[in-house]
């Protein structure tokens, strides 16, 4: 791990957060070769960054956003970034965190869902470590700093804004995207079929369309789908 040198500024402090060893191991032994930064904990899980986050408070939590079983990476932004209302002395300062996702995933709608939670800045992994540095750096001062497709894409959609669908409304298109029926997505959301065909009509407005198809055409075509 990074230190700084005597009476130099002191290091940016990370929480890395990835469900794959594998790339965690990778991220660590890139950061760890970093000047001015710090890596402070690691986790596997969204439950587990946040454990980690109310402990060890770092400046930057270093997020993916698909975590497999659990919180994904968007809930765990909203809540790492909400008011430190739940600060302990168990727990630490409660000090807001940055978060800086770094993912492969780069749809309008993981973007926006990411930025909507709070995210202080959104990197793919492709980007060179040079980048990633200075992002991490840019974060810790609340600076944002967006890959170079995903800038392109947020501009693009200020442009021409996408339909703004609820959390549940895309949990529906995306359940309608496997050819599922009204019961069959009702049974898969726990919800009456009757809530169902609500949000679909709403679905519908928005996205300027009459029928299933229609839906699931504009949405994929839009990249409103994960």
């Amino acid at each position: 791990m990074t230190h700084p040198a005597d009476g130099g500024p002191a290091p940016v402090r990370i929480l890395v957060c990835d469900d794959h060893v594998v790339v965690r191991a990778g991220l660590l032994a890139l950061l760890d070769s970093a000047p001015g930064i710090e890596v402070v904990g690691e986790a596997g899980t969204g439950e587990e960054a946040l454990a980690l986050a109310a402990r060890l408070t770092p400046d930057v939590v270093l997020m993916d956003l698909q975590l497999g079983a659990g919180i994904d990476g968007v809930e765990t932004t909203r809540r790492l970034t909400a008011a430190p209302a739940t600060a302990t002395p168990q727990t630490g300062s409660g000090r807001v965190p940055h978060v800086l996702v770094l993912t492969t995933y780069d749809t309008d709608a993981d973007i926006t869902r990411a930025i909507e939670a709070g995210a202080t800045g959104y990197l793919l992994k492709a980007e060179r470590p040079e980048e990633l540095f200075a992002a991490i750096h840019a974060a810790a001062q609340g600076r944002t700093t967006l890959s170079g497709p995903v800038a392109g894409r947020v501009m693009a959609n200020m442009r021409s804004p996408r339909p703004s669908l609820t959390d549940r409304e895309r949990d529906i298109l995306a359940q309608l995207a496997t050819g599922l029926g009204n019961r069959e997505i009702a049974r898969a959301l726990f919800i009456s079929e009757a809530t169902v065909k609500t949000h679909l009509r709403r679905i519908y407005d928005k996205l300027g369309v009459d029928t299933r198809a229609g839906a699931v055409a504009v949405a994929k075509e839009q990249r409103l789908l994960p």
